[in-house]
């Protein structure tokens, strides 16, 4: 798959970017996503499977911002990862009008809520405080269309895999992604789940 058939803002920001065409990882992983499926993306660092999902994110909510409700959830391990990642979403959003919010477990809790309710696209969280947001009626999860837990191997710490399952358990239909360098024992067991029907992408390994 190349960059050709991405929304026409998605692909300025790519030229922006001096992204000519996807890696050999992305070529495989965007068009099974891209098409809708649930899916496990497991590779090693340096891949390229988060700004797989970061341009899969931004294609699929076609590039604007709409309404108040968030319809894309990034789940992460911890507040360095939340900025890290807001960070990136920034650079290939910069020509688009979406929204993207990275919460904090160090910053007021009310303010948060204030700034949620008045319109986020795409919300980037830890599992607790994810979960702390919802069932204080701070987080909508109706409009949900993409939830993603990135660098998933954290998954067995903290009660993060029970957070994950109380949070898909509040959500409609929605396309759900996984991204990790291993497919541990954890993450797997979402199969039995939520994942039930998602592909796992593999990167292919020389040996």
């Amino acid at each position: 798959m190349s960059f050709k058939k991405l929304n026409l803002l998605l692909k300025e920001s790519l030229e922006d970017l001096k992204f000519e065409a996807p890696l050999p990882f992305q070529k495989e992983v965007l068009p099974v996503i891209k098409g809708g499926a649930d899916a496990y993306v497991i590779g090693k660092k340096g891949s390229g499977k988060t700004t797989a999902l970061i341009i899969h994110t931004i294609h699929k909510l076609k590039a604007e911002a709409f309404e108040d409700s968030p319809r894309a959830l990034f789940i992460v391990e911890n507040q360095q990862k939340i900025v890290e990642l807001k960070e990136e979403f920034e650079k290939f959003t910069k020509n688009t009008d979406l929204r993207v919010y990275g919460t904090s477990e160090r910053y007021d809790f009310e303010k948060q809520k204030v700034e949620i309710y008045y319109g986020q696209d795409i919300v980037i969280g830890t599992p607790a405080f994810i979960s702390k947001l919802y069932f204080q009626n701070a987080l909508h999860l109706g409009q949900i269309q993409l939830f993603v837990i990135e660098d998933a191997d954290f998954m067995g710490r903290n009660n993060a895999y029970n957070h994950i399952l109380r949070l898909t358990e509040s959500m409609d239909k929605f396309q759900s992604v996984i991204i990790a360098e291993e497919l541990n024992s954890k993450i797997k067991n979402y199969q039995n789940g939520y994942m039930s029907n998602a592909q796992v992408l593999k990167m292919k390994t020389n040996k």
